[in-house]
């Protein structure tokens, strides 16, 4: 299709074949690379506020091992039912439900989250508890997830592995109306606390000086962006470190002001995810690579290039 052909699709105009391409496959892929870009950087961002901690990420709570585990259950022993068709693939193709899949990654997400924050409430949120626990269940889950796909049979194992790959070609618009209704809100709801987070990174003491409840503030916040998480996650899969790298850019720039840092976090979320599913898309030789081993690619130099340039102020 050409540039000429594409503009005349989205107007609708021109060959059906281009404007069932550009509406029914490409304009959903887009939206969901800029609500989930936005989301997740967003969701980084206030992990790494909330915990003091710019390594931490919008998986911090396990949310993404435990969407994995609660796909492949869905996909290993019920979605697809491969505990009764086997390696037959047609009956795969007949059993299998994404939304099921999707639905079942979305609950074991909530359960990691509340999880987490019930332990961390009994400690008062100390950012250290957070992480502890977090990294601990995220074992546990990855653990399970490997039980799992040992029985699994081939056809089963397969499946599971390619719904891991963070692909923007499964979004539709439904999946697409879910994640905005649910990111746009609780960008509100950050924006409307900006000042509150501004506060924190001052320090508890300071914030409460303030007259701020800060282990509530840090329970809704985190139980927030831990949501965005688990939405994004369980309709597209793994999308890792654009929570990491979109915060570091945008604090790098504007500075650690929560007010123009979390409109700009999000617009380099929508940039960069938009830009990698590009890039996934090109050089896939006629076919799209997963956007998330695209964003890894990408994020995992940055991660480096944080560690060794961190200076520690006094």
């Amino acid at each position: 299709m050409s540039f000429i052909d594409g503009l005349k699709a989205l107007i609708r105009q021109g060959a059906e074949n281009n404007i069932r391409i550009i509406w029914n496959i490409r304009i959903p892929r887009v939206i969901a690379a800029a609500v989930a870009g936005a989301g997740l950087a967003v969701a980084g961002l206030i992990m790494q506020t909330n915990l003091n901690n710019s390594m931490a990420s919008p998986s911090t709570l396990g949310v993404s091992n435990a969407a994995v585990f609660g796909a492949n259950l869905s996909i290993i022993a019920f979605a697809g039912g491969f505990l009764s068709t086997g390696n037959n693939v047609s009956n795969y193709a007949t059993g299998a439900n994404p939304y099921a899949t999707s639905l079942m990654a979305f609950i074991f997400s909530v359960i990691s989250i509340l999880i987490i924050l019930g332990l961390c409430k009994v400690r008062s949120f100390h950012p250290g508890v957070v992480v502890l626990a977090g990294i601990a269940l995220g074992a546990v889950w990855t653990a399970a997830t490997t039980i799992l796909q040992f029985y699994a049979t081939d056809v089963g194992l397969s499946a599971a592995v390619i719904w891991n790959f963070g692909d923007l070609g499964r979004a539709t618009y439904k999946t697409d109306l879910i994640m905005s209704i649910v990111v746009v809100l609780s960008l509100v709801f950050f924006m409307i606390m900006s000042w509150r987070f501004n506060a924190l990174l001052s320090g508890d003491a300071a914030a409460k000086s303030m007259g701020i409840d800060v282990e509530k503030l840090r329970f809704t916040s985190m139980l927030l962006a831990s949501v965005i998480t688990a939405v994004c996650v369980s309709f597209l899969g793994i999308i890792g470190f654009v929570g990491i790298i979109c915060p570091h850019i945008t604090k790098k720039l504007l500075g650690q002001d929560h007010r123009f840092s979390i409109p700009a976090t999000a617009l380099t979320g929508c940039i960069l995810l938009l830009l990698a599913d590009t890039l996934s898309r090109s050089i896939g030789n006629g076919s799209a690579l997963p956007v998330g081993a695209i964003t890894s690619l990408l994020g995992a130099p940055f991660f480096v290039a944080i560690i060794l340039s961190r200076r520690e102020h006094v």
